[in-house]
Order: C-alpha cells, then sequence, then structure tokens
C-alpha cells in the first residue's frame, strides 16, 4: 500500500471495501483504460462489474437494496475509481446524485419506485442544470414546464449531461411558474422533474430527444450529451418531492456532495500522476544516472506528494462533515478548488518528468495531461468555488463594527 493519501480511523468494513474497490481498479481498469479512452468507447465490462460490486447502491439505504454507506466511503471509492480512469467515476457519479435526491427530497412513492432499481444498477441516473447559453448561472434557465390538468408538458434544451445516452432516469432542472406570482426570485421557481427514458440516442420517447455524444478533449468514454424538450409530457407524480418550486434547492444540495465527489477524483487522478512520475524518474536515466537523483527531479516529486497529501485531506473533511449533518458547502467548495488545482499542477509535473515521451499517446500520463482540465469547471468552475467560499467566509467573520 502507498503512503501518501491515508485515511485515519476508517471502519473494517469500510477497509475491505476500499480494499476491494482498490483490487479491481489495478486489475480490471488500469490495464484497459488507455486504450478504451482513445477509442472513446462506453466502458461496458467495467460497468458491469461495478454493478456487481454493488457500487451502484454504495450510498442507498439498506432498505432499498444498497449498502447504506456514508459519503466518506463513496468518495474514497471514487478516488480509487478515477486513480484508475476518471470517466469511470463519472458515470457512477451522476447516477449517486440523482439517487442522493431522492433519498434526501423524493416522495416515499418515488423512493420506492426507483431506488431499489438504482441500488441493483438496473436504472441508470443523470441529471441536468445547464443549458446551452447560460454556462454557470443557473438562474437564468430558460426551460420551462407548464401545467396541464394532471400533467405538465416540458420545453426546453439542457446542455452537458454525464450518461445523457445510457441513463434512464434523468433530473432534470425547469422553469414552473405555477403558483408563483410575478417578481419571485428566480430561484424559488424551479422544480426539478424525473424523467424516464429508453436508454440510446434519438428520440428516447415522445418529445424527448437525446442529439449524440458531444466530442471532447478528455472524459472520453462516457457519454456527454445535451438533452431537447419538445411538448414532453410527465405527469405530477414526477415532480421531485411533490411539491414546485423547491428544485434549485433540490439539485444545490445534490452539487454539494458532486463536488465532495469532484474534490476525490481530483485526488485519485493526481496520485495516479504522482505514481507515474515517481516510477519514471526512477527509471529514466540522464548524465549517468536516473534522473530522481537529480535535485531539480527531486523537488518537483516533494511538491507532488504535498499537494496529493493536503488534497486528499480536505475531500476527507469536507465528506465527513456532510456525513456528520452539519453544513458542507464551505468545505466542499475549498476541497473542490484545491484538489482540482493541484490535480492540473500534478499532471504538469509528471508529464514534464515524462519528457518528450508525456507528449505520446503510448505513455498513460498524456490522457492525464487532458482529463485534468475538467475537474476545474466540472460541478462548478474554480471562480463559482470561489465565491461560494468568499461568501460564506463573510458569513462567518461578519465584522461587528
Amino acid at each position: 500500500m502507498a503512503r501518501l493519501a491515508q485515511t485515519a480511523g476508517l471502519t473494517d468494513v469500510q477497509q475491505e471495501i476500499l480494499s476491494t474497490v482498490r483490487d479491481f481498479v489495478d486489475k480490471e481498469i488500469i490495464p484497459v483504460a488507455t486504450e478504451l479512452e482513445h477509442r472513446d468507447e462506453y466502458p461496458q465490462q467495467i460497468v458491469d462489474g461495478l454493478r456487481e460490486l454493488g457500487l451502484f447502491g454504495l450510498m442507498i439505504p439498506e432498505e432499498y437494496g444498497g449498502l447504506g454507506e456514508s459519503l466518506l466511503t463513496y468518495a474514497l471509492c471514487v478516488e480509487e475509481i478515477a486513480r484508475g480512469w476518471m470517466s469511470v467515476s463519472g458515470i457512477i457519479n451522476t447516477h449517486f446524485i440523482v439517487a442522493y435526491m431522492l433519498k434526501q427530497h423524493g416522495t416515499q412513492e418515488q423512493k420506492d419506485h426507483f431506488l431499489p432499481r438504482m441500488a441493483a444498477g438496473d436504472v441508470r441516473g443523470a441529471f441536468s442544470m445547464s443549458e446551452p447559453g447560460l454556462g454557470s448561472d443557473v438562474s437564468a434557465i430558460t426551460s420551462k414546464a407548464v401545467r396541464d390538468g394532471e400533467e405538465y408538458v416540458l420545453n426546453g434544451q439542457k446542455m452537458w449531461l454525464t450518461n445523457g445516452g445510457t441513463s434512464s432516469l434523468v433530473a432534470v432542472l425547469v422553469r414552473s411558474d405555477e403558483g408563483h406570482p410575478e417578481g419571485t426570485a428566480p430561484h424559488k421557481s424551479m422544480t426539478t422533474f424525473l424523467i424516464e427514458k429508453e436508454p440510446g440516442f434519438g428520440e428516447v420517447r415522445p418529445g424527448l430527444t437525446i442529439p449524440g455524444k458531444i466530442d471532447k478533449m478528455g472524459y472520453k468514454g462516457v457519454d456527454t450529451t445535451e438533452l431537447i424538450m419538445d411538448d414532453l409530457r410527465l405527469s405530477a407524480d414526477r415532480v421531485l418531492g411533490g411539491v414546485t418550486g423547491r428544485g434549485f434547492y433540490h439539485m444545490m444540495d445534490g452539487v454539494e456532495v458532486g463536488r465532495v465527489n469532484v474534490a476525490a477524483r481530483g485526488c485519485g487522478v493526481a496520485q495516479r500522476a504522482f505514481e507515474l512520475g515517481v516510477r519514471y524518474a526512477q527509471q529514466r536515466h540522464t548524465f549517468g544516472k536516473a534522473i530522481a537523483q537529480h535535485q531539480a527531479i527531486q523537488f518537483k516529486l516533494a511538491e507532488m506528494a504535498t499537494k496529493v497529501e493536503a488534497a486528499h485531506a480536505m475531500m476527507v473533511n469536507a465528506a465527513r462533515k456532510k456525513d456528520s449533518g452539519e453544513r458542507n458547502d464551505l468545505e466542499a467548495g475549498m476541497a473542490k478548488y484545491l484538489a482540482s488545482e493541484y490535480c492540473k499542477e500534478v499532471v504538469e509535473d509528471a508529464f514534464r518528468i515524462h519528457g518528450g515521451y508525456g507528449f505520446s499517446k503510448e505513455y498513460e500520463i498524456e490522457r492525464l495531461y487532458r482529463e485534468a482540465p475538467m475537474l476545474l469547471i466540472g460541478e462548478g468552475t474554480a471562480e463559482i468555488q470561489k465565491m461560494i467560499i468568499g461568501r460564506r467566509l463573510l458569513e462567518e467573520y461578519r465584522f461587528q463594527g
């Protein structure tokens, strides 16, 4: 076991789960990840293996067939999976966020209907807040739901759905003005709808189209898509929680745990980059000795290892705070910001250690170099994190003058 990024105080069950996941990553993910990534191929065999391990139900309560584990256990599993291939952690993450929102905010009927099948991996989740023209400005969404008897009619276009094609359940945030008078704050007139659909592309149910995969620089293998609603009809019992106007709060709660997940991904990718860098530095020789013996390289390794350790500690702290029932938006924002920035820096240093070979697709570091930037923008950009952190700090340290 590596010295870095250890977590104190884990139970025997947590250690056993992590050991199983780490073994799966080393044997089933790392050997095939780069080849699948270069082909932009969905890792069906890996996903089937994770399903057998029960990871799709890791945080779903036992009463619904899940393992009922903590956010910390989940985040540490994500860290291990991202160490193998970050795209695989994305396949689980969106599913997990939808399951979390259902567990926290769903009606009893919604929980009974979806959670057992989500725990088994039979139903896969995706979610979307973003739209083509708004980026981080969630309050400006234009997708709308209009009440029509016992149904709602949804129209609009959503963007950046991870698992948009392979999922069979999508949680979508739209504007619903029903019962909200003119002048209501934008975030108080939003509702999350639960849309069941067939996996695949094209028209996946009447009024709902998934056009196809967005071609990306990195984060390949997992499908990232748009979603187009054209007079999509949903019954009123598919409003998350059964009440309109609460969607923004539901999504923000989901994103809060999602940010811990992104921090965990950053930790995992950074760990792998360090492993690759420190190994290559001991294999590559220049001027009659391994480059690891050159002080310039030792300085890089020292900085990389310190960043790996610091990011891991902040991620664990944010997860434990949420598990304790406390508000953790400050800690989650800090962890996500630090882990994603440090991940980018550690990957770049490992890339530099590889020299010209880092630019070759034969070497794994080339893939990591293209994957790391996604963490700077996923689940809220670094700039959004700094805004959240700054506002929360001003709340905590309000000057009483």
